[in-house]
C-alpha cells in the first residue's frame, strides 16, 4: 500500500471517530437537560413549607409582667410576687420570725386585693434570679433579678424552708451569688420577697385579645 493510500484511510478514520465523539456529547447535553426538567416528588410541597415558615409571626410570652399594682407575675411558673420587698418597708434587715410578721401584715393589708402571701420556698426564690438581669440593692450593689422589681431592695430573701433536726435554721437565698444556705433564725441582716401562687389563662399577645372581642 501506497503512503497516500495509508494517509487517505487515517484521514477516514479520524473523521469517524470525532463524529462518534460529537454525537457522545450531543446526547450527554440531551441527558443533562432532560435531568433539569426532571421534578422532584415533594419539591412543590417544600417550597409551600418555606413560605409557610416565612410568613409565621413568632410571639414570645414576657418573662416577667409588671402588672402595675405592686406586683410582678411570673407566669411561667404560675407566680406573683410583690414588687418591693421587706426592706423598701422598713428600711432594715429582719429576722425569719419578723419576716412572718410582715409577711401577715401584707394579707391584713391585702396587698393588691390578696390575702394569701407567704414566703418562698428554695425553688420560687431561684425563679426570680438570672446573671444576665440586673437591678440594683439599697447599697447600690447588682443583684441578679429583672429590673421590673423595685429598686433599693435587699440583696437576699428568706425563705419558709426550715433545716431538718436543726429547726433554729431557715433557707436564704443571696440574688448577688445565685447561692442559698441556712441561717440561723435570729439572723438581722436579713430580708424577704413576698410570693403567692397565680391562677391566670395562657398569656396571649394583645392582637389575639384584641381578635376574641368579634368571636363573641
Amino acid at each position: 500500500m501506497s503512503d497516500e493510500e495509508n494517509l487517505d484511510e487515517r484521514s477516514e478514520d479520524e473523521t469517524e471517530s470525532e463524529l462518534n465523539q460529537d454525537q457522545d456529547v450531543s446526547e450527554e447535553l440531551d441527558d443533562d437537560e432532560d435531568f433539569e426538567d426532571v421534578e422532584w416528588v415533594g419539591e412543590k410541597d417544600w417550597d409551600d413549607i418555606e413560605e409557610d415558615e416565612d410568613e409565621l409571626e413568632v410571639t414570645v410570652s414576657p418573662e416577667f409582667i409588671d402588672n402595675g399594682d405592686g406586683t410582678i407575675s411570673d407566669p411561667k411558673n404560675n407566680l406573683m410576687w410583690a414588687k418591693a420587698d421587706s426592706y423598701s418597708e422598713f428600711g432594715y434587715g429582719i429576722n425569719w420570725y419578723e419576716a412572718n410578721d410582715y409577711i401577715e401584715t401584707l394579707n391584713e393589708k391585702k396587698l393588691a386585693g390578696y390575702d394569701d402571701w407567704r414566703l418562698c420556698s428554695r425553688e420560687e426564690s431561684k425563679a426570680i434570679f438570672s446573671f444576665i438581669k440586673s437591678n440594683k440593692d439599697h447599697q447600690g450593689a447588682e443583684i441578679h433579678i429583672d429590673p421590673l422589681f423595685e429598686e433599693g431592695g435587699g440583696y437576699n430573701t428568706w425563705t419558709y424552708e426550715e433545716k431538718p433536726d436543726y429547726h433554729q435554721y431557715a433557707e436564704k437565698f443571696n440574688y448577688i451569688t445565685g447561692n442559698e444556705h441556712w441561717e440561723n433564725k435570729d439572723n438581722e441582716y436579713s430580708h424577704v420577697r413576698a410570693v403567692r401562687d397565680e391562677k391566670v389563662d395562657a398569656w396571649e399577645p394583645e392582637w389575639r385579645k384584641q381578635t376574641r372581642k368579634f368571636e363573641n
